[in-house]
């Protein structure tokens, strides 16, 4: 592996990873995959920082289905809402993995997360996370009063997956006519078949692998499929008038190069777009922050973004 374009620090997380020598996801299977990552999710993150209200409740699925989710927020209020979507390469993840973020993402903005459950592959493939997240979406626009929350003030998020998730969550929302404050997309995939540059140029030794993301997919859509834009948001048709968008890429990450096309695509469409692009850094960075001071900075960001995004008087003083 060529480390020249790394931070130092991050140059040695990678060695200590390697060191570790855990088995890839890719060798485990779908269920010993997700066991590893819940063992070792939060291990680079600070600590779970302490809120006003984290509190386990259930959204309705377009099948009936009663999803997992977690309300994170520094106060009673009806504060506006973030629906969170983990990443996980559709296959792992899960509300425990990812709660350390979510808490900062609720700490750093004051608007309220909540975190979605979804389905997972391969027991679910395609297109049940999407129409999970999409049910979510609408549940939370009509009733988020009845949890406390104010989802007239309604943005969607995610990371990697989740980000894919996300983007088209605004793409519906525009379709239906529901009003979204902003997408929030945090090292997405949006191609079709992994095939950009970036893919070729890190496809060994920078945290996602080629034979990860190979197997990954495979769990989650036939290869005959993916050229539909609830998979590959970037074979959409139009992307005019989607919600304004806040994207957060990393530069030494397989997807940077879709990452930085889906943002050219939504900028042509006349989207507003806010683009981080974090230097030295490789996927999954954002959930880093114990380590590398560039998540706690990225996360910043991304509560500064929020706060514009949903601007609400709740929020002036949390």
């Amino acid at each position: 592996m060529s480390a020249h374009s790394l931070t130092p620090k991050m140059v040695e997380l990678l060695a200590n990873i390697r060191r570790a020598k855990r088995p890839a996801f890719q060798t485990l299977g779908a269920r010993g995959a997700r066991m590893a990552y819940e063992v070792a999710a939060e291990i680079l993150e600070p600590p779970r920082a302490a809120l006003a209200r984290v509190q386990d409740i259930r959204i309705p699925a377009a099948d009936g289905v009663a999803l997992r989710a977690r309300i994170y927020a520094t106060s009673a209020a009806a504060l506006p809402t973030l629906l969170y979507l983990h990443g996980g390469g559709f296959t792992i993840g899960s509300l425990e993995t990812h709660d350390s973020l979510c808490r900062q993402l609720a700490l750093r903005s004051g608007v309220a997360v909540v975190a979605l459950d979804y389905r997972l592959a391969p027991e679910h493939r395609f297109p049940v996370a999407v129409d999970d997240a999409w049910a979510a979406m609408r549940w939370l626009a009509s009733n988020a009063r009845s949890i406390g929350l104010d989802g007239t003030r309604l943005a969607v998020g995610g990371d990697s997956a989740g980000g894919t998730l996300a983007a088209v969550c605004a793409i519906h929302a525009r379709d239906i006519g529901l009003c979204l404050r902003q997408q929030l997309l945090i090292t997405p995939g949006t191609t079709a078949y992994a095939d950009t540059p970036s893919h070729r140029r890190f496809a060994q030794g920078y945290l996602l692998d080629a034979e990860g993301i190979a197997w990954f997919f495979d769990q989650f859509i036939a290869y005959g499929d993916r050229r539909d834009w609830r998979f590959a948001p970037l074979e959409a048709d139009d992307l005019e008038g989607v919600a304004p968008a806040c994207v957060l890429l990393a530069e030494c990450d397989p997807l940077v190069d879709e990452g930085l096309a889906y943002a050219d695509r939504l900028r042509a469409a006349g989207v507003p777009v806010e683009l981080e692009l974090t230097r030295g850094v490789t996927h999954d960075f954002i959930k880093m922050g114990r380590t590398l001071p560039e998540a706690a900075a990225v996360q910043a960001v991304i509560g500064a973004a929020l706060r514009r995004a949903l601007a609400h008087d709740d929020l002036t003083d949390a």
